[in-house]
């Protein structure tokens, strides 16, 4: 096998920096590629990656969501013959952006099994893939802000907000959720293409997971926002003061100055969750924050936060964020506490 290796060309990766693209859409991979090298070379493997980063029009400067100007040496535009990885990092969703990167899309198109052994997006870069037509019919992922987006837009892709990255059923299309995912889909690359010996290696050196725990759910918002006015927004203004106790339909429909049965018509109508489901979501949204930013017991948060006892909260937050609530805290709890001890005693 290492004969073998040893005599492929090298695996020609061109990385599509997408105007307004976050840096980390491109540094994240491609210092997975660089170190692939490093560590392919040590194991007398000459013929790795070859990493280029590319504008995605005949004008290779390409603006960086920090500011940050990038000279591109080449355009995708400039390459029409094989590739082997082509990776579509981020997404700029202007409207006269995407007027002028018509060629692009239209470059983009032709693109299949073919000339190219695999297309990957990073975030946005999905909707890049949507509008080519390549997910029609396929699974497929992006940022968990941008899920609802690429929903109702393309409703014929069958769009999971959970994953970090997505690979379809052929192994032809890889899709990855927001940012650092594209670290976590380069990585599975390498390891694909030469073993986890070698990503693994790439994984410690970059201070990251081989396959990191947990899903996007667990970044996301369970509740999203409502303009003032909403049916949703007016209930949650005063649920939000009322989480700790039992709460039913009547109380908010009377709250509402609704009978319950149409607040619970209206509402469900509107949001497309039944109150019940709402108010469970909102307590799980609290129960995040003291998580978070605490050191106050679980227990005590669960009854605080209306969800019952540690087998109660358990269950709902295995439901909801597909984490226990002591791995919730474990992954994403601050450093700092800033005072909210008092306001959980408080309230």
């Amino acid at each position: 096998m290492e004969n073998a290796l040893q005599i492929q060309a090298k695996k020609k990766v061109l990385i599509v920096a997408m105007t307004g693209s976050t840096l980390l859409y491109l540094a994240g991979p491609t210092d997975v590629f660089s170190q692939a090298n490093k560590y392919l070379e040590e194991a007398g493997i000459k013929n790795g990656y070859e990493v280029l980063i590319v504008s995605p029009a005949s004008n290779k400067k390409i603006t960086t969501e920090a500011g940050i100007s990038i000279d591109c040496q080449y355009s995708i535009l400039d390459f029409n013959d094989e590739i082997d990885t082509l990776i579509i990092a981020g997404n700029d969703f202007g409207e006269l952006s995407q007027k002028a990167l018509q060629e692009f899309y239209n470059w983009l198109s032709k693109r299949n099994k073919e000339n190219t052994r695999r297309i990957a997006s990073i975030c946005g870069g999905a909707f890049a893939l949507a509008k080519a037509g390549m997910l029609d019919g396929r699974k497929a992922t992006t940022h968990w802000y941008l899920a609802e987006r690429m929903k109702k837009a393309y409703p014929n892709i069958k769009v999971n907000a959970n994953p970090f990255y997505t690979n379809s059923d052929d192994g032809h299309i890889f899709t990855s959720a927001g940012v650092t995912t594209g670290i976590d889909l380069s990585i599975a690359l390498v390891e694909h293409d030469f073993g986890k010996d070698i990503a693994i290696k790439v994984a410690r050196k970059l201070v990251f997971y081989l396959n990191r725990p947990g899903l996007q759910s667990q970044f996301g918002s369970l509740v999203q926002e409502y303009e003032t006015g909403h049916i949703a927004q007016k209930a949650q203004l005063w649920l939000t003061e009322h989480l700790h106790e039992r709460l039913d339909v009547n109380q908010v429909a009377d709250y509402m100055n609704m009978s319950p049965r149409n607040f619970t018509r209206v509402f469900t109508k509107q949001t497309g969750v039944s109150p019940a489901k709402f108010i469970e979501k909102l307590r799980v949204e609290k129960a995040r924050k003291f998580l978070e930013n605490t050191e106050i017991p679980i227990e005590r948060i669960a009854e605080q936060c209306g969800l019952g006892g540690l087998v109660s909260m358990r269950r709902i937050f295995l439901r909801h964020l597909m984490t226990t609530p002591s791995d919730y805290r474990r992954t994403f709890q601050s450093a700092k506490y800033p005072g909210m001890d008092h306001i959980m005693e408080t309230a």
